[in-house]
């Protein structure tokens, strides 16, 4: 009775733990992410460094050109914190292995005494019928091996994200996060990009290729009705990974 009681609250915490990943989607649609407190929204509210140092003067006021990243002919790229460009995601990779090994080996030993001082004839008359010393060892001996393995993989993904400069590192180099929600029907689609990339690899028209990221960090995938059918229970997560068998 002592187990029974003591097994009833772990059991119905479980269940409690179990169902709160999807209580959010149970007979409704999954919930966007509240964007309010993510990074890209404070990176947004600080308010930056000033554009000029020292007040303008009345001619450059009054000049027609200005050097200005507002600007007609300035230069738009993403360059301080809260500023945001666009990450062009163009994964196409391809890879083939394929490893054939063949091995075979065969080996013979024989050693016979027909006429060792007559002592095979001599030991022969006490021996059962059809034992002789005249073949003392015989040893023969086969081994082959074969082995084939073969890897194929081909990843393409092709996206489009906006992200969103959350910080300014010491170097220059800018701290970039952005992500992005779609929900179709009962499915919510989400893409997270994060890494550091260099001003000068911003192209004109404010974009970044993902080949030019540090520390890239792409993650495309999803939660709702769908994505819950095709995991696999709690449950049997736990006993693959405890039972040895």
């Amino acid at each position: 009775m002592k187990h029974f009681f003591f097994t009833k609250p772990l059991l119905a915490a479980l269940l409690l733990v179990t169902a709160c990943g999807r209580a959010d989607h149970l007979g409704k649609p999954p919930s966007f992410t509240p964007n309010a407190e993510s990074t890209e929204h404070v990176a947004m509210l600080w308010p930056g460094l000033p554009l000029h140092s020292q007040p303008q003067r009345t001619v450059d006021r009054a000049s027609l050109w200005s050097g200005g990243q507002n600007s007609l002919l300035g230069d738009q790229r993403a360059m301080k914190k809260g500023d945001i460009l666009t990450v062009v995601i163009e994964l196409d990779e391809k890879a083939e292995i394929s490893n054939d090994t063949n091995r075979s080996r065969t080996g013979s030993e024989s050693l016979g005494v027909p006429h060792l001082l007559g002592l095979p004839q001599r030991a022969d008359e006490h021996l059962p019928d059809g034992a002789s010393l005249s073949d003392a060892v015989s040893i023969d001996s086969t081994s082959s091996t074969k082995g084939k393995g073969s890897v194929k993989r081909r990843e393409k993904l092709t996206l489009r994200v906006a992200a969103t400069v959350v910080d300014v590192l010491p170097n220059g180099v800018l701290s970039i996060s952005g992500s992005q929600e779609l929900r179709v029907n009962f499915e919510l689609r989400e893409l997270l990009v994060s890494g550091f990339v260099r001003p000068e690899d911003i192209s004109r028209q404010n974009e970044i290729t993902y080949d030019k990221i540090a520390s890239a960090r792409v993650s495309y995938g999803g939660r709702g009705q769908i994505t819950d059918v095709q995991q696999p229970r709690y449950g049997q997560q736990i006993l693959d990974a405890i039972l040895p068998f």
